[in-house]
């Protein structure tokens, strides 16, 4: 069999360009890096040719230098209520959101995994796994002696003291306004806790920039420290706990898909070692599922049913335009104006639509058509579309799933295979 071949069974060409949009994340990633730097340098010269030309500088006028990820004490001022949502950057100004903002702006927050729809290349050189705990997904804060965390749709799930930094107001954990964390979880209700797939911020140490790679090993560090791994307490409502991170070689594979865990598996989770902590959706974390290591492979009504036809979930926009959650948006189709009007529908409206027997036709890795029938508005509850790469995932597991034996076949792969295919430059 020629070489090229043994690649073609693991990818999916003819529906996804989730290779090509990796590869161009990760390019954009170290071009805004480099872009930092070289702020930083010009204002580093800047500071020493104004200190240079000044003989005796005036201490009562000092020239502030601001540091890449740590806080600045004059973002300690109160939240400007005239200032927009969108433009608050602190989590400590948009806790005093309160309603829709409030939510809206949380609910931008965390970093979606895309669904995988083909493997990515060099798994076992540039990839973590780990299993994914069933339950909510949350983004937990902990600041000025209480922590709140909030769901996907940026609702608040739980108010109560910890055990991570100023978690709670007890003397051993007291600490400055700005030491603040935020932790990437999914609560597990079985066993009440909150699994830590991500840290984000620690003790006002910001990780957004910092690699996968990073995040993890600080995380491994720092959690157990803290002692927000002990049994619960008074002052420690709810326990936290790690999931095991493994090399995404046929060993870490097989044991994040088949070993125990004291949770309940909802599909894997796959991280790129360089990728940065992306809000919104990112092809650079991925989740992938099936039968044996998830009981939601294919997703159900409200009924906890598997229709007979795939259903998603679209967003309306103002010119009629239907659109996943992606940026950009993935366009399936278009409402006329006389429909949206006589169904009382308007943009920003989330609706649901299934699948037809047309199915979805693609060309050059990209929809081309959709044949979609509407069914009604979603959920109110819901705060996004689908994404792409989840529709796609699940049109395919009701026809050609992606595999575990397809994962390993491409981990199997030959190394010098591995070495000549076109990666983006990825630095941690």
């Amino acid at each position: 069999m020629p070489t090229h071949d043994l690649r073609r069974p693991f990818k999916r060409p003819a529906i996804s360009d989730q290779q090509k949009r990796r590869e161009l994340s990760l390019l954009r990633q170290e071009q805004n890096r480099r872009e930092a730097q070289l702020q930083a340098r010009r204002l580093a010269s800047t500071v020493l040719s104004l200190q240079s030309g000044t003989s005796e500088p005036e201490p009562s006028d000092p020239i502030e230098v601001e540091i890449p990820h740590e806080l600045d004490p004059e973002s300690e001022e109160p939240y400007d209520a005239d200032c927009s949502p969108r433009d608050i950057t602190d989590v400590r100004q948009a806790s005093k959101l309160r309603g829709i903002e409030g939510r809206r702006w949380f609910a931008r927050q965390l970093m979606l995994p895309e669904w995988m729809i083909d493997v990515p290349d060099n798994l076992t050189k540039d990839w973590y796994v780990l299993a994914r705990p069933a339950g909510k997904r949350c983004f937990v804060v902990s600041s000025n002696g209480t922590t709140v965390s909030r769901l996907r749709n940026g609702s608040v799930f739980h108010h109560f003291p910890s055990a991570l930094p100023s978690g709670a107001r007890t003397r051993e954990n007291c600490g400055s306004a700005l030491s603040y964390c935020i932790l990437d979880c999914i609560y597990h209700n079985i066993d009440q806790t909150y699994y830590v797939i991500d840290m984000v911020c620690w003790q006002g140490y910001s990780l957004y920039d910092c690699s996968a790679e990073f995040r993890f090993f600080w995380l491994n560090s720092k959690l157990a420290e803290s002692g927000a791994c002990e049994p619960p307490t008074h002052y420690h409502r709810y326990r936290f706990s790690m999931v095991p991170v493994y090399n995404c070689d046929k060993s870490g594979l097989l044991m994040a898909y088949t070993g125990a865990v004291p949770f309940v598996k909802d599909g894997l989770l796959f991280y790129n070692k360089h990728a940065h902590y992306q809000t919104g959706n990112t092809p650079l974390t991925l989740v992938w599922k099936d039968e044996k290591c998830s009981q939601y492979l294919i997703d159900t009504d409200s009924k906890g049913e598997i229709p007979s036809e795939q259903q998603v979930v679209l967003g309306l926009q103002n010119d009629g335009k239907l659109t996943t959650s992606d940026d950009p948006p993935v366009v399936f189709g278009c409402l006329d104006e006389e429909f949206i009007e006589k169904s009382g529908l308007r943009c920003g409206n989330l609706l649901r639509f299934a699948i037809g027997g047309g199915g979805l036709t693609f060309a050059d890795g990209k929809l081309e058509k959709a044949d979609i029938q509407y069914v009604g508005k979603s959920n109110r509850v819901r705060a996004f579309a689908d994404s792409y790469s989840k529709v796609i995932f699940q049109y395919m597991a009701r026809r050609t799933p992606l595999r575990v034996v397809d994962l390993l076949a491409s981990i199997s792969l030959p190394n010098d295979q591995e070495d000549r295919t076109s990666d983006a430059e990825m630095d941690g």
